[in-house]
Parts: structure tokens; C-alpha cells; sequence
């Protein structure tokens, strides 16, 4: 049984399964949620925790297997924890996982954890095998869009919220940038306003001088944020990426990475095909393939191959070499390329925003 996160409070007050699964990559609501799923077994008597670390395809599975029927001296309850780092259990691990959900005892509580798995691993038959037999918890990154509300249900926990209106809006905004990609950040950042000010709602003015610029930059995030339109964000973006000291050649990679996917798509459509078999052809998939689906349309060949000669020049720079149409530094030509691509994505004309910013760069 798959559950959100938000739903296992409800689940777990209702009573304990014997089997929870936590699966993602995201740090903070994994260890919320194995945390939940702790307390709760040691309010039900499991006083006895064993702790399993599945470390390489020899990994030997029989003491987990033997922990689970071995009767305790010293507890009426175990709670037994595996947690497979590489999200990998191997052959063996496959098998021991299987007879374990098989003949699950009683009197013992099971958490699995894992990473985040891939489709391949979701169907295979010791994930299978661990979904249908208990509770399968599923942890994702907060989308963007979505953290200023995140933000929003984290201060009305501890008793807190922002200034109703606009300057709310404002404060929650601001609150996410600072934090973007980084939920553990959040979560510190929050905790330290729940010690700074007292119950009730907090001016733009208090979050301002709290919250410290704690994000987290990530070189696919800023595709998306191009792709997206979203100037401003871009801008920070890559600002941030060149303070945390990031590589620009890993940044021209992904942009040039969306150019080449662009033309891949659009040379498939002209040649007749359906664009939705483009693009898995293509391999574009999940937020971008629905970025794709609204820009590839209007796209025209010789746009496509503007931006394919951007990337080839912005390369060229990015490695050391000179072009008197450029500019020299590395990361003004990277914010260049990253502003054609954001334009012609936005579909604009003339002199719109991304335009704007855009001859402010032919200049450096």
C-alpha cells in the first residue's frame, strides 16, 4: 500500500503495519518520516531496535533473517531496520527480501529505507514484495512552485504565519528563494524563527533578517527555470552557481544539452512524426517533457539552429578560446547563451524582458 508522506500520520494512528517502506531523495521528509514511524513503534512496546546496513552485493542476509524469528530476552516487541543505501539489495538481497515478506513474525516492527529508485527497481519483485505486504512511503523533492505553501503549513505547525495580503506573499517568496532546493536549510531556518519570535504572524521585515541565503543551486534546476521563462530566477541562479564555485563547463552542458534535445524534437515533428513520440524518442521526460510540449510547436528551424551556433561558441569560450562577438568571461557567455535559450522559449519579440537582459550582455 503507497501513501504520501503527509497521509502517515493518519495511517500510523490508526495502528502499526508490520512492514514500512520509506523510498526518495529527499533527505529532510525521509528522516521525518522514518522518525514518525519510530516514535510510534516505541509508544507500542517495540523497545528493541536492530539496525541492518546493506553494504555491497556480499552483504550476508542471514542474521537479518534470523533477528526477524529469533525471540527476544529482553523485549516482548523488536523493530527491525534495513536500510539499503545503494537502493541495490543484488540477487541475494532480492531473495532474502522476498521470504522475509513472506513469513513476516509477529511481534516485530520492519522499516526498510531506501534512496530513490528508478522504474526498473519499483517493479521488481522485492519492491513488489515489500509494497504489498506493508506500507510503502514515497519522499520527493517540493517543486519550486510549491514551497512558498510548504513554508506556509511549516510556520502554521509551530504556531506561527505570515502577514496576511500581499506582503505575505511577499515574505513566502522571498523565504523561498533564499532556500530553494534545500528543505533541511528550511527546516533549520524555520526552527530558528520558532526561537526568534513568538506565536503568531511574522512581518516581511522578521523573515528578512532571520532567514540567511541558504540555496542550494542546481545546474538542472536551472534548465528547467530557463525553459520555464523565469528571468529573474535564471539570473540568480546562475549567480549562485558561480559563487558555489560550480563548473561552467557542467552549466553549458545542460543548457547545450535542452538546445540539442530542441532540434532533435523538432527535426522529428517536420519529418512527420507525433511530437508526444518525439519526445521519447528524444528522451525528454516529466517536467521538461511538458516544457517541450508548449515550446517545440511554435519553434522554428532557424531559431533552433541559432541557439545550436550559440552553444558551439559559448563552448569554445567556456574552454579558453576567443571570439570577438562574445564576451570573454565565462560565465557572462553562459548567462548569454542561457538568456537566448530562456527568449526563445518564452516566444518573444522584439524587446521583451528576456531581450532586455539580453543586450545588456552583448555589452560586457
Amino acid at each position: 500500500m503507497q501513501i504520501r508522506p503527509d497521509a502517515l500520520a493518519a495511517q500510523l494512528a490508526k495502528g502499526l503495519k508490520p512492514l514500512y517502506t520509506v523510498h526518495g531523495d529527499e533527505p529532510l521528509l525521509a528522516q521525518e518520516a522514518a522518525d514518525a514511524i519510530r516514535a510510534a513503534a516505541r509508544a507500542q512496546g517495540y523497545s528493541e531496535r536492530k539496525v541492518f546496513i546493506v553494504s555491497g552485493a556480499y552483504f550476508d542476509w542471514g542474521p537479518v533473517l534470523g533477528a526477524a524469528q529469533a525471540l527476544s530476552l529482553f523485549a516482548e516487541r523488536q523493530f527491525i531496520e534495513i536500510r539499503i543505501p545503494s537502493g541495490k539489495p543484488g540477487k541475494e538481497g532480492s531473495e532474502a527480501l522476498q521470504r522475509y515478506c513472506d513469513a513476516l513474525p509477529e511481534d516485530v516492527l520492519t522499516l526498510v529505507t531506501l534512496p530513490r529508485l528508478d522504474k526498473t527497481q519499483l517493479s521488481g519483485a522485492w519492491f513488489t514484495a515489500l509494497d504489498q505486504r506493508g506500507v510503502s512511503i514515497k519522499v520527493e523533492p517540493v517543486e519550486r512552485r510549491a514551497l512558498p505553501q510548504w513554508i506556509a503549513q511549516r510556520l502554521s505547525a509551530q504556531g506561527q504565519s505570515v502577514t496576511e495580503g500581499e506582503e505575505g506573499q511577499r515574505s513566502l517568496a522571498f523565504f523561498a528563494d533564499r532556500v530553494e532546493g534545500n528543505l533541511l536549510a528550511a527546516h533549520q531556518e524555520l526552527q530558528k524563527l520558532a526561537l526568534l519570535h513568538p506565536p503568531g504572524p511574522l512581518s516581511f521585515e522578521q523573515i528578512e533578517s532571520a532567514v540567511l541565503n541558504v540555496a542550494r543551486y542546481d545546474v538542472f534546476k536551472l534548465s528547467e527555470a530557463v525553459l520555464s521563462g523565469q528571468t529573474a530566477r535564471v539570473l540568480r541562479m546562475l549567480e549562485g552557481l558561480e559563487a558555489e564555485g560550480e563548473a561552467a563547463v557542467l552549466v553549458h552542458w545542460a543548457l547545450a544539452d535542452d538546445i540539442r534535445a530542441l532540434k532533435r524534437v523538432r527535426e522529428a515533428v517536420d519529418a512527420g512524426k507525433p511530437l508526444p513520440m518525439a519526445l521519447r524518442e528524444s528522451r525528454v521526460w516529466g517536467a521538461k517533457e511538458r516544457l517541450f510540449e508548449r515550446i517545440v510547436p511554435g519553434l522554428h528551424g532557424i531559431q533552433v539552429q541559432a541557439l545550436v551556433d550559440a552553444a558551439q561558441v559559448c563552448d569554445g569560450i567556456v574552454k579558453g578560446l576567443r571570439n570577438r562577438d562574445w564576451p570573454l568571461d565565462p560565465w557572462a557567455a553562459l548567462q548569454r547563451l542561457a538568456l537566448m535559450l530562456l527568449e526563445t522559449a518564452q516566444g518573444q519579440q522584439g524587446r521583451g524582458a528576456g531581450g532586455r537582459h539580453a543586450s545588456l550582455v552583448l555589452k560586457v
